[in-house]
């Protein structure tokens, strides 16, 4: 079993709270306790049931943000587990727990990292905040988005944030997302007449009617991509219709769809051309849309080129950038002019009965995280 570091010893206390969305178990406040000792101004955000935590240390810019969630996914079947959710434990090198990897072992990486680098720098220059929510996981209504209204509301700025997503795929920092996809998702309902299937013509199906626009919407394409991203993809996710009886036409048809866009598209140009494929079929229809997050991207600059030269310091690895995968809290902070990378643990097992990540790989974030402070702060460069 390995030591028991500063960085195990906090990521194994914050796994031990069971912090389902959007229950925040104290979470937040232990971070502020050491905070506080460290000189951040504290604020709580809390909004309906959802706890949120802005915490800054320095009135001038640039501003260096880390921004993560407290909340993790409900853990499943307790007894599929080798080892209990929230009894954090090492086995063979692992740490496992609920939120091992997604994300309590980067907020870990963050806290130490920072205690760290005051340490060494107690009069660095900018700003150094963290931006925390336990509404990640969940509906995302009143977590980071809400956050960021009340410092666009004062012209309260992030330069650069590191969210601490769990983006390697084999070893700490061989992919980092410098951007991620957009997601837009549909219910479309259609509207038939039910009948009886011996009698078809004094039915109307509203499965044979819709399926010929389905096939449509699945064969469209919808963009190239671009350097960044891949083609825009549409993917039907559930599809209902039906009474259950082998003799009645269905009077109703469910079909949700999601899409995950590129540059290359806007919303609206994506809803648009949905409407125009399902009113060219002529029939009845209503389409409700839920708009999860516009896509962003972060070029060269200042942080990646920090984040790069911290990995291959730390590491000797040379880091990929990447946009896959799905939607992440930085889609809220990219759009106020904030460069935004997603740096975090290996993401094998998120989600999944039995998380864990390796025990040595949290301490190697911790000192990627205080490298890249050092990197971004040694001579206080304006912000790209």
């Amino acid at each position: 079993m390995p030591a028991l570091t500063p960085t195990l010893t906090l990521a194994m206390d914050l796994i031990a709270r069971p912090s389902v969305t959007p229950d925040d178990q104290g979470c937040q406040e232990l971070l502020i306790q050491r905070l506080q000792k460290l000189g951040f101004e504290i604020e709580r955000l809390p909004f309906e049931d959802v706890t949120n935590l802005w915490a800054r240390r320095g009135n001038d810019g640039p501003v260096f943000c880390f921004a993560g969630h407290t909340d993790v996914v409900p853990s499943g079947p307790v007894e599929r587990w080798s080892h209990p959710p929230f009894e954090p434990q090492i086995h063979e090198g692992n740490l496992y727990g609920r939120g091992a990897a997604d994300m309590k072992g980067s907020i870990a990486a963050f806290m130490t990292a920072l205690e760290r680098f005051i340490e060494h720098h107690p009069d660095h220059p900018g700003s150094i905040a963290l931006l925390i929510t336990s509404d990640e996981e969940g509906d995302f209504i009143n977590g980071t988005t809400r956050v960021i209204d009340v410092l666009e509301a004062r012209n309260e700025k992030i330069d650069w944030c590191i969210v601490g997503e769990p983006s390697s795929t084999k070893k700490v920092g061989d992919v980092i997302k410098n951007g991620r996809r957009g997601s837009i998702s549909g219910v479309l309902t259609v509207h038939g007449k039910q009948g009886h299937v011996a009698y078809p013509h004094l039915a109307r199906n509203p499965v044979h009617l819709a399926a010929p626009a389905l096939a449509e919407l699945s064969a469209e394409v919808w963009d190239q991509g671009n350097d960044y991203f891949p083609p825009t993809s549409f993917q039907i996710s559930n599809i209902h219709a039906g009474t259950g009886a082998t003799n009645v036409v269905p009077g109703e048809l469910e079909v949700k769809f999601n899409l995950r866009f590129s540059t290359e598209l806007t919303a609206e140009q994506i809803k648009q051309r949905v409407h125009a494929i399902l009113d060219k079929h002529q029939f009845d229809y209503a389409l409700d849309w839920v708009l999860s997050g516009n896509p962003f991207i972060t070029g060269e600059g200042a942080l990646v080129e920090a984040c790069q030269a911290s990995i291959k310091a730390i590491t000797g690895r040379d880091t990929e950038l990447s946009t896959s995968g799905g939607t992440s809290d930085g889609r809220f902070i990219a759009p106020t002019g904030a460069q935004v990378v997603e740096l975090g643990p290996c993401n094998a097992t998120i989600h999944q009965i039995n998380e864990h990540v390796r025990a040595k790989d949290l301490d190697t974030l911790s000192a990627l995280y205080e490298n890249i402070l050092a990197r971004l702060f040694s001579e206080a460069p304006a912000a790209e």
